[in-house]
């Protein structure tokens, strides 16, 4: 083990770590997006698009993200829809997450108690009001620990952008690897960035999520 090597390879981890970073936020934050709107549109039952988002959900988790990104990075240039990398990785992550995080927020948004959906529609309501004001802010609670879940699993999926030659930590370390035949030193590089990244995000979210349990329900 040679500390020498790693101190010298720790701006090359820090770019892969500030990506990493930057892919994981923009690939959960669109996953939620995209989730939030998939779950509520099949809780509501809206014709044509609950069928069509209900089909997206299954293929999504379904499939593979690497054969995801390799559908998006070589299958679409055949058609004329040629993306870099980046984009491809962001989309694959987006699409992925969604489908986990609709399935997250589906088992949230049922838990919501019918008694209170009939008697938001008593008041007038209508299906964006009931969403807005019943059934996000509770179901949203009660969807937290898969949220978490999937959040984590989002983050740790990133190192499959390997495959189309992203430079996020993994892809670094093996390309490190295959130049300087040094596995002990970026292997353990890998190791810490990943722990740095997961753990204060799992803490994070854990405290959000007794918080939100205890402010809900007074346990």
């Amino acid at each position: 083990m040679s500390w020498q090597i790693i101190t010298q390879s720790l701006p090359i981890f820090l770019k892969a770590f500030e990506l990493t970073l930057w892919l994981s936020l923009i690939g959960i934050l669109g996953a939620i997006i995209v989730g939030v709107i998939s779950s509520l549109v099949q809780y509501f039952k809206v014709p044509v698009l609950s069928q069509l988002l209900a089909a997206y959900v299954e293929l999504a988790r379904n499939t593979p993200l690497l054969i995801q990104l390799f559908f998006l990075y070589y299958a679409f240039p055949v058609i004329g829809l040629k993306m870099s990398a980046m984009t491809c990785g962001i989309i694959g992550l987006i699409f992925l997450g969604g489908a986990y995080m609709a399935e997250g927020f589906t088992g949230g948004f049922t838990g919501v108690s019918a008694t209170q959906i009939d008697d938001g529609k008593a008041l007038g309501m209508n299906n964006l009001q009931l969403a807005r004001y019943v059934v996000f802010p509770q179901g949203f609670a009660l969807s937290l620990p898969s949220l978490t879940a999937n959040i984590i699993f989002l983050i740790k999926e990133t190192s499959i952008f390997s495959v189309i030659a992203i430079p996020e930590l993994t892809n670094t370390a093996l390309d490190l690897i295959g130049m300087y035949y040094r596995s002990n030193e970026y292997l353990l590089m890998l190791v810490i960035a990943y722990a740095i990244i997961l753990i204060p995000v799992i803490l994070i979210l854990n405290y959000l999520e007794r918080r939100v349990r205890y402010g809900t329900f007074g346990d």
